[in-house]
């Protein structure tokens, strides 16, 4: 019987856990999610192959269940800066920057692994991206009912910041590279969105719009 790691079977199956998704973040690092198998990934934790399968039937499974455990801390410290501060424009700027940090530290690019997961395995990874279009919604509709943004369609609109964000390569940047990367890719989300900025850069509230009496 495999010796058990801490003080009860769900604490064992934790620390498996943890060793298994280390694993494999270290090798979609160090050679990619298309040339590791799951062999491979036990070898790297210290598992036995057989034993692997008690945890996950395959790569795909495993790497869904990594995500969801990433994506799920994430939104978490994503929620904790947006907290910080009240204003829906400069929470905009928060999940930008947030974003864009976070494509710089990821592993593995979600737009690299379309051809490389099933219909069934890229449909799940699109679920874990949904909380954070959620938020981001949730800002966008702030921002609109305190007229700090013109009022839109957001279903039109929110593809639209997404696709700047994710199209941004940042992997290759980091200190001053990276902070202008970020505040270029702030000023366009929010200069497309229709934000009006003073000089110091605080968010304005829109003009109320005035209708002349006719007659």
């Amino acid at each position: 019987m495999p010796k058990i790691i801490g003080g009860s079977l769900e604490e064992h199956r934790e620390r498996m856990q943890e060793r298994i998704f280390a694993a494999l973040a270290a090798l979609l690092e160090e050679r990619g999610y298309g040339s590791i198998t799951l062999a491979d990934i036990a070898a790297a934790a210290g598992v036995a192959r057989t034993a692997m399968y008690n945890y996950y039937a395959d790569k795909e499974t495993l790497l869904i269940a990594y995500t969801a455990h990433e994506t799920g801390l994430y939104v978490s410290r994503l929620q904790e800066e947006l907290a910080t501060v009240p204003n829906p424009i400069d929470q905009l700027r928060v999940f930008v920057r947030m974003q864009l940090l976070q494509l710089v530290t990821q592993h593995v690019a979600p737009s690299s692994l379309s051809a490389a997961l099933t219909g069934e395995g890229h449909t799940k990874m699109l679920e874990h991206v949904a909380p954070l279009r959620a938020i981001l919604r949730a800002i966008m509709t702030d921002a609109i009912e305190q007229r700090y943004l013109p009022d839109e369609d957001l279903d039109l609109l929110l593809p639209l910041v997404t696709a700047s964000i994710a199209g941004r390569s940042v992997a290759d940047l980091d200190g001053e590279l990276l902070e202008n990367a970020i505040d270029t890719t702030s000023t366009f989300v929010l200069r497309g969105l229709g934000a009006r900025l003073d000089s110091a850069g605080r968010p304005r509230h829109l003009p109320t719009t005035r209708h002349r009496a006719v007659g």
